[in-house]
């Protein structure tokens, strides 16, 4: 779905946020983008969509050159949903706020109305249609967010920070929306700081610090190193490092649930009182 080939980017001022990056996301993968503030995570994964164009390298879209394309074309494939939905939302209602993206894109009513309906529906909105997003709780504005991203039928789905600012039972809920559309055959692509989040998700985990790619892993990899995620400014889940003061017991360091700590305590092999 994404190819990304020696990709640089420079802001204004010199500062270079990306040092030749080079990465592939499958179609269908669920792969988290974390790294510590500054490691250029939100830049390199707005380069997916065209919000920014490289400074040096390549970004390949299902095949073609992201260059060649229009922010319009690059919508209709690859969705962004921002850290804060405030940034996004903008209609008097919520049933206008996911339309505008299927009527931008030419969409003809008609399949703009079933867009709706399709978004309403899988983000739970359908009894605040009529309602304005601005009048909302957090919660509810970040499943307006997505719900306006996902109306425009894109393969891939960025979400920066969900979570931010959600309770357990809102990320629980919104957690399990992103899955389903996971399971629908959409890829997704996860950026944050929360690493349980990570553990319980992501198939896949690309690690960024100043500016590269530095770990590239299924989750149980990339907790396993602790002083590389400590240098990330990442800390995994409780449960693993707890798995990991244990390993002298015998526990594996790869533990991500409590469920896989108590087997690791309690199987057959060695003294672990």
């Amino acid at each position: 779905m994404v190819s990304v080939r020696n990709l640089r980017y420079v802001y204004e001022g010199g500062i270079e946020a990306l040092k030749n990056i080079n990465l592939d996301i499958a179609s269908g993968e669920y792969m988290a983008l974390v790294g510590g503030n500054g490691s250029g995570k939100t830049t390199l994964a707005k380069h997916f969509n065209g919000l920014l164009r490289p400074t040096g390298g390549k970004v390949f879209i299902m095949g073609r050159p992201a260059a060649e394309m229009s922010v319009a074309e690059l919508s209709r494939i690859v969705g962004y949903a921002f850290q804060n939905p405030d940034h996004q939302l903008f209609c008097s209602t919520v049933e206008e706020e996911i339309a505008f993206g299927p009527r931008n894109l030419g969409f003809a009513e008609v399949q703009t109305k079933e867009r709706v309906g399709y978004a309403a529906e899988t983000l739970e909105l359908e009894d605040v249609l009529e309602k304005p997003p601005a009048s909302m709780d957090l919660g509810t504005r970040r499943r307006v967010s997505i719900a306006s991203v996902i109306a425009m039928d894109p393969k891939v789905l960025i979400l920066d920070e969900p979570t931010t600012g959600l309770d357990a039972d809102e990320t629980k809920a919104l957690m399990g929306i992103v899955s389903g559309l996971n399971r629908e055959g959409r890829t997704v692509v996860l950026i944050t700081h929360e690493m349980k989040l990570v553990s319980e998700h992501a198939n896949r985990v690309v690690v960024m610090l100043d500016g590269r790619i530095v770990l590239d892993s299924d989750a149980r990899g990339a907790f396993s190193d602790l002083e590389l995620l400590k240098r990330c400014s990442l800390l995994p889940p409780p449960v693993t490092c707890l798995a990991h003061r244990l390993s002298h017991l015998g526990v594996s360091r790869e533990v991500l649930s409590t469920d896989e700590l108590v087997f690791e305590l309690t199987r057959p092999g060695g003294d672990r009182r």
